[in-house]
């Protein structure tokens, strides 16, 4: 996992009317959770920025008014109309201690099927995937070299190690199409 910091204060008083004051100020409102008791506080939105437009999972560092945290970025919530971050959820994590988390899919090789003509089409982005933190790989890469037309690789064919996979087995993770053009010359 990729490291980031964010330093954040807390929070005293919880309300919807603090929490709106706080983004006006350009401040995030969060929480975190998972460890013995939950941290509600507020950091600078730019701190947010590495950590939104990405699939990658990060391992990010709180200090919170000099207490240092280890967690994930759980869940975040936007504004519907312009995208502003209205709050982020934390998972604190505890070595020993197994997390949930979504990783990316990555896939890897030059498909059979798209050197025919064929269309890759990647159906999952990201896996549900559950073990400890230093065992979560930064990405789960898939060989899609032996995808011919028409043909899916299925999650069940990811062989993880070190970590469960929780997205279903049967789910596809990608397909190659076969287009219209090539649909009546494929039978002969």
């Amino acid at each position: 996992m990729k490291a980031h910091e964010i330093v954040g204060f807390k929070r005293a008083n919880l309300g919807k009317v603090e929490a709106q004051e706080l983004r006006a100020q350009g401040y995030v409102p969060s929480v975190l959770y998972g460890g013995n008791e939950q941290v509600h506080f507020y950091a600078p939105a730019m701190l947010f920025r590495t950590l939104l437009f990405t699939p990658d999972v990060f391992n990010v560092t709180l200090n919170i008014e000099g207490t240092i945290y280890n967690a994930i970025l759980q869940e975040k919530q936007f504004h519907p109309v312009n995208d502003m971050l209205l709050h982020a959820d934390f998972l604190q994590i505890i070595d020993g201690k197994e997390i949930k988390v979504d990783v990316p899919v990555k896939l890897t090789g030059a498909s059979s099927g798209v050197m025919k003509g064929g269309k890759m089409n990647q159906k999952l982005r990201k896996l549900r995937v559950q073990g400890l933190a230093e065992n979560i790989p930064d990405y789960v890469e898939v060989d899609v070299t032996e995808l011919d037309l028409g043909k899916s690789v299925k999650v069940g064919a990811i062989k993880p190690e070190g970590f469960v996979i929780l997205t279903a087995i049967s789910n596809p993770i990608a397909s190659v199409e076969i287009p219209r053009a090539l649909r009546g010359t494929l039978g002969k």
